[in-house]
């Protein structure tokens, strides 16, 4: 390809107009094709996990079928299917009689300030949390249905990786 440029003379040049050709396609064949270096870890093979060095730990399960999990500090249940103008208020009183919340998140929409439709709420025990599971599965609040389970679960053992 040739593209042509005109260039016209500012007042205090008193040349000629000049038509000037340049080529763009040039350039495309002088650049080297070589392959980049790769850097960090993984890029070249070492022996960094060789012998006992890839061999990891593994935390102590309570069973070993699939189930739900427990976080850091209590059960987590994950609520879906709030009203978008709930209250903390109406979610707390609604799940405290399956027993004692010690956390609930009610997530709102920074843009609109409403409640973004799902709630976590933490109880201290199994018990309590597997009561407010099957106690509020499908209920209404607020003239919307609910949908509960647990937030966090464990892999069946077919589908856990073993190393």
């Amino acid at each position: 390809q040739v593209a042509r440029f005109r260039i016209f003379p500012s007042r205090s040049c008193l040349s000629v107009p000049r038509r000037m050709d340049v080529d763009y396609d040039e350039d495309e064949g002088s650049k080297p094709t070589t392959t980049r270096k790769i850097k960090g870890r993984g890029a070249e093979d070492d022996d960094r996990y060789a012998g006992k060095a890839g061999k990891f730990e593994r935390l102590a399960h309570d069973d070993d079928e699939a189930g739900p999990a427990r976080s850091i500090e209590g059960w987590v249940v994950v609520v879906s299917g709030v009203h978008e103008e709930a209250q903390e208020d109406d979610v707390f009183e609604a799940y405290a009689e399956f027993g004692d919340i010690k956390n609930l998140h009610l997530n709102l929409d920074r843009r609109t300030g409403f409640v973004k439709g799902y709630a976590f709420i933490e109880y201290e025990t199994k018990s309590e949390a597997a009561k407010a599971i099957k106690g509020m599965d499908g209920q209404v609040l607020l003239g919307q249905k609910m949908t509960v389970g647990w937030a966090f679960t464990k892999p069946s053992a077919g589908a856990r990786r073993r190393r």
